[in-house]
């Protein structure tokens, strides 16, 4: 092992030792790397190594602009069962909270449009949010709707569930759907929105939504971080 491996490993060990022991966890924000380089007499490329690591096992996150936080537990998310994101939230003692980013009646993509089942250049309603657990920024979500179904829906209060949303004012209630989980980097507008450094690593699930008649009704694009999920699926 080189000098500088030496360096990263006694520093890995010595901030997990700190992190279990809660040493920082009063704000859950790690030192300036600048305090680092200095606590460790390191460079701020060693340094950096070694926090990548971290981060690397999901202790660590970085924010861009912000700094290093420790990683709080990962929510569960069994894709299985039909809870909403705040309940789903709110049955394991977490908060969360949804932001509105934008809401709109776009032409959609040629990719949109066959995950609908509509037409090519179909208008359809555009929903982009961000979810927050514990006011950490966990997941971007672009959700289109197809009209027909919810006319004028997007001006009605949508930081609330739209499972219930669909509901109260349309009558509809979710029935068959289908997953598609793969790890991909995020793009531009999701890394944006999440406050961190583009093409971070990100778990990308499309979910494809129909009604109890069957019939396809939105479809979900969702970028969560990759270390703030764990897929818990209990199959009888």
């Amino acid at each position: 092992m080189s000098e500088s491996q030496t360096t990263v490993a006694i520093i890995c060990h010595a901030l997990s030792e700190k992190i279990a022991d809660g040493f920082y966890s009063a704000a859950g924000r790690l030192p300036s790397e600048r305090t680092l380089s200095e606590q460790f007499s390191t460079t701020r490329i060693t340094l950096r190594e070694s926090l990548g690591q971290l981060e690397a096992q999901g202790l660590i996150y970085r924010e861009v602009r912000r700094g290093w936080f420790i990683s709080p537990p990962r929510i569960l998310y069994n894709p299985l069962q039909r809870s909403h994101f705040h309940a789903m939230a709110r049955e394991q003692g977490r908060l969360a909270r949804t932001d509105l980013i934008d809401a709109c009646q776009i032409r959609g993509s040629a990719n949109v449009c066959q995950k609908l089942n509509l037409p090519a250049q179909s208008e359809v309603y555009r929903i982009r949010r961000l979810r927050y657990i514990d006011a950490r920024a966990v997941l971007y979500v672009e959700h289109y709707l197809n009209p027909q179904f919810f006319p004028d829906i997007i001006n009605d209060d949508l930081t609330q569930s739209l499972t219930d949303l669909y509901f109260s004012r349309y009558g509809i209630k979710y029935g068959r759907v289908r997953f598609d989980m793969v790890p991909t980097r995020l793009p531009e507008a999701a890394s944006s929105a999440l406050k961190v450094a583009a093409g971070s690593p990100a778990l990308f699930i499309t979910r494809i939504n129909r009604d109890l008649d069957d019939r396809i009704i939105d479809c979900d694009l969702e970028y969560w971080r990759y270390d703030a999920l764990h897929i818990d699926v209990d199959v009888g």
